[in-house]
């Protein structure tokens, strides 16, 4: 029997904008209009959710937590694959508190039968989940980001821990400080990415696994418009609302794009798949 990808948000009632670790980040603005933000991202949640669902997901929500505002983005909570969860560890303090409630919430998903393992990146070995580790079935293997967030040394942890193949992508650019901002590898074998955001070497490598009739080069206003931070399920593709040349493109190649007004999420530097 088939069953209906399952993907995990988190409540958004303690969401906000309240410090700086992403060139992306504006505490300022959001403080002009704290009530009028907070509304609008629990309805930009609520919007996210019932595309999801639309897309053909099965959508689990936890709890948030007081001052941990960045925990509204689970993709960083862990890596999960064939029920195993290996869980986060963050780079910066001021998401270090959210390590302990992903680990309990994953570890509840275990006992009601959703994983069979679930375990922690050793301390010191910085990985921030699935926004830097994202798996392309078709191809059988996990692109892995560094060089921001997560750390090269993070890499054999990954492939030791899911008996996977894990090919590593150098991230260049603080704005684009996690894979899943600057790459999307779609179910048609496509892969839509911001080449600006990886190394000389990380392209090179992009390209040479890639075929170039299945490579998608996202434009400075694709990116800043966190349309690349998008989730794929089948042919159909949540995203934060594109220009209207990448939405014709990707339905040239079958894909249905659904869009979400992200605003407030954006103003914190993440989108759908964030």
């Amino acid at each position: 029997m088939n069953r209906k990808p399952t993907i995990m948000i988190t409540d958004a009632g303690h969401f906000e904008v309240s410090y700086v670790i992403n060139p992306w980040m504006t505490p300022d603005a959001w403080s002009k209009d704290r009530e009028g933000y907070r509304q609008k991202s629990l309805a930009a949640s609520d919007a996210l959710k019932c595309a999801l669902e639309e897309a053909g997901a099965e959508v689990l929500k936890i709890d948030g937590a007081a001052g941990l505002p960045d925990m509204v983005f689970p993709a960083n909570a862990a890596i999960v694959l064939d029920r195993r969860a290996l869980v986060a560890r963050f780079r910066y303090p001021e998401r270090r508190g959210e390590e302990k409630l992903f680990l309990d919430a994953f570890r509840t998903h275990k006992v009601r039968g959703l994983l069979d393992v679930v375990e922690q990146f050793p301390e010191g070995i910085f990985q921030e989940g699935a926004g830097d580790c994202i798996w392309d079935a078709g191809r059988g293997h996990f692109w892995a980001g560094f060089g921001q967030r997560s750390v090269r040394e993070s890499i054999p942890v990954i492939e030791q821990f899911f008996a996977a193949p894990v090919v590593p992508l150098e991230l260049i650019s603080e704005r684009f400080y996690h894979l899943d901002v600057c790459f999307l590898p779609l179910s048609g074998g496509e892969v839509v990415y911001y080449p600006p955001a990886f190394s000389e070497a990380a392209q090179d490598t992009i390209r040479a696994i890639v075929p170039a009739e299945k490579l998608i080069a996202a434009r400075d206003e694709d990116a800043a418009g966190f349309c690349v931070n998008a989730v794929n399920i089948g042919r159909n593709i949540v995203m934060a609302t594109p220009p209207a040349r990448l939405k014709a493109a990707l339905a040239e190649r079958g894909y249905t794009v659904m869009p979400v007004d992200l605003t407030p999420f954006m103003m914190s530097g993440g989108a759908a798949y964030c």
